[in-house]
């Protein structure tokens, strides 16, 4: 244990209705290299937003001190509300809000030192998709809870280098065609089957496979067979994220592009112009970027330094290669995803990333 370590903790927390379906998202950083070192979230079933941001910031301090009880911490949240209660500036009236700031108070006495610092939403974008990953379990009825924490690599010295951190590496595998990918339709959250080609293609798929040391995969089953063939030749498990399924695309699953707009273009227009719109009854671009955003750095965190297949979708692969580039969500629109195709990004500690391959298919050719 280090004395003195500086440590930051992040952390949010809300509710689907003030008070409704609630959870909270907390990670813990190194100040100085920006690592990762711990990341919790949970699912607490129906609360007010108030009480969501002070378990996000109960957890966030337990971790802190779990890895270093004499840290120096500086805790950022977008709550005003319970960074200045915390600070001592506001009053707390709320009945129910002062157990937990009595018990953030206890924990942040063990602690070296404890600072508070209100931030823009923007810049809390991790702790907030944590805690919106948490209340969708929450709202579906179930009882959730992350706890990752990772041993940070010695800091880095400063030199002049072509990379200064080893990359976290994902290879991207979409899984093997479907009927409905077969006939162009659309297909998200829609339950299809491998066809007997798609089969052929995710056994090629898995042949053509390097060196790897985890499968992830969407729940759904065209991943899961797919992920299925990886593991018969790599002897891996598959761990299961619901971050990698594909968009939810409400009534116009199982229809072509030339369907949706003839029964309904005003919506497919809107659709196809704003990255905000969602299809009638499912899901925006916005909204699974938010969801797929989490599972990476969930990721990011169980396998860092680490390679791993993730076997998706179209657009959850997609939304992955638009972060990496850092270009915009209307650059979906710009890239073709073949089946059992694949894609590989590095992942650096310090923020950037590499896109090395895209939609590669020469293994389906062999």
């Amino acid at each position: 244990m280090t004395v003195g370590r500086r440590l930051v903790v992040e952390a949010d927390g809300g509710s689907r209705g003030n008070p409704g379906p609630a959870g909270y998202g907390a990670l813990v950083k190194d100040a100085v290299t920006g690592e990762v070192l711990a990341e919790t979230a949970e699912a607490i079933g129906l609360a007010t937003n108030n009480v969501a941001e002070y378990r996000g910031l109960i957890a966030g301090l337990t971790a802190a001190a779990e890895i270093a009880s004499d840290a120096r911490v500086a805790v950022r949240m977008d709550s005003k509300l319970v960074v200045e209660q915390m600070s001592g500036r506001w009053k707390i009236k709320h009945p129910d809000m002062r157990p937990l700031a009595e018990r953030a108070r206890q924990i942040a006495s063990g602690l070296g030192a404890v600072s508070y610092e209100w931030i823009p939403r923007e810049r809390n974008g991790h702790a907030d998709r944590l805690a919106n990953e948490a209340m969708d379990a929450a709202a579906r009825g179930e009882e959730w809870r992350l706890r990752v924490e990772e041993e940070p690599a010695p800091a880095p010295t400063r030199v002049w280098s072509a990379a200064t951190t080893t990359p976290t590496r994902t290879l991207l595998l979409r899984h093997g065609e479907t009927p409905l990918s077969a006939e162009k339709r659309f297909a998200g959250s829609s339950d299809v089957p491998l066809t007997e080609e798609g089969l052929a293609q995710a056994r090629a798929a898995a042949r053509a496979l390097p060196d790897i040391g985890a499968i992830v995969t969407s729940p759904l089953d065209r991943c899961r067979a797919t992920a299925a063939e990886a593991a018969a030749v790599t002897g891996l498990e598959v761990r299961v994220e619901d971050g990698f399924r594909e968009t939810d695309f409400g009534e116009w699953e199982g229809l072509t592009f030339r369907e949706a707009s003839e029964r309904d273009p005003a919506a497919l227009s809107a659709w196809l112009a704003d990255p905000s719109a969602a299809p009638p009854g499912g899901e925006s671009f916005e909204a699974v970027a938010r969801r797929v955003r989490t599972a990476l750095d969930k990721l990011k965190v169980r396998y860092r330094h680490q390679h791993v297949l993730v076997v998706s979708h179209v657009t959850p692969i997609k939304l992955l290669v638009a972060d990496a580039l850092g270009a915009p969500l209307s650059s979906l629109y710009r890239m073709r995803l073949d089946t059992a195709s694949l894609t590989r990004i590095d992942w650096y500690d310090d923020g950037p990333a590499s896109l090395h391959a895209f939609n590669d298919v020469h293994h389906l050719d062999a």
